[in-house]
């Protein structure tokens, strides 16, 4: 998976414009270590969520009290975002359901942002809305792009506040989280800058040591 970020990158940086704008953007992240992220040991917190079809529910009631490995993304709109969840269906997805560990992916957008990227990327596993960021906030993940980058994303054509069910620019920081039957945090990844993720490798060490 990192070679395939590597060459979106290399291909952004090369295309000028509001290409350049999100390199410096990233170069910034990249150096960013975020304050008040959850610290493993500590309960996952619980909140609305909403399923592809726009059905409340909650993270508690999806999980049903087994293990889980939660994903971040940020939105179906994000081709970081898409190659990733692409990824963790083909590597990860399997190696899961046969150690009995549920995979779920969290964004801000609307239920059919959802729908979208479950569509696209062909996912058998959950895809939910926190369509206020509440959960993400409680993880202390949250961000928001720079003014620079979101006019670049409007240049493009990229409203996230149209995306997005709050109607602002805010976005979850790209984390994986495990989890364990009990609903503690057992290992978190936090990823500032948008173009890297955590290998499917990783996670299945820390799930396999649960």
């Amino acid at each position: 998976m990192d070679d395939a970020l590597t060459a979106q990158k290399s291909r952004a940086a090369a295309a000028g414009g509001p290409a350049e704008i999100f390199a410096a953007e990233q170069r910034s992240l990249s150096g960013t270590a975020p304050t008040g992220v959850a610290s493993p040991g500590t309960p996952l917190p619980d909140g609305a969520v909403l399923d592809p079809y726009g059905t409340p529910t909650t993270l508690r009631a999806v999980l049903g009290g087994r293990p889980a490995v939660i994903v971040f993304y940020r939105g179906a709109w994000c081709p970081y975002c898409n190659l990733t969840l692409h990824t963790y269906q083909a590597e990860l997805a399997p190696a899961l359901a046969a150690r009995g560990v549920e995979l779920v992916a969290i964004s801000p957008q609307k239920p059919d942002g959802s729908l979208s990227a479950a569509e696209k990327n062909e996912l058998t596993f959950a895809v939910l809305s926190d369509p206020g960021l509440a959960i993400a906030d409680a993880l202390g993940i949250v961000t928001a792009p720079s003014d620079d980058a979101r006019a670049a994303q409007l240049e493009l054509g990229l409203d996230v506040t149209a995306a997005n069910a709050d109607g602002t620019t805010r976005l979850p920081y790209p984390t994986v989280l495990v989890v364990d039957a009990g609903g503690t945090i057992r290992w978190i990844d936090v990823h500032p800058d948008y173009t890297t993720r955590t290998e499917p490798s990783a996670i299945l060490e820390v799930v396999d040591a649960l």
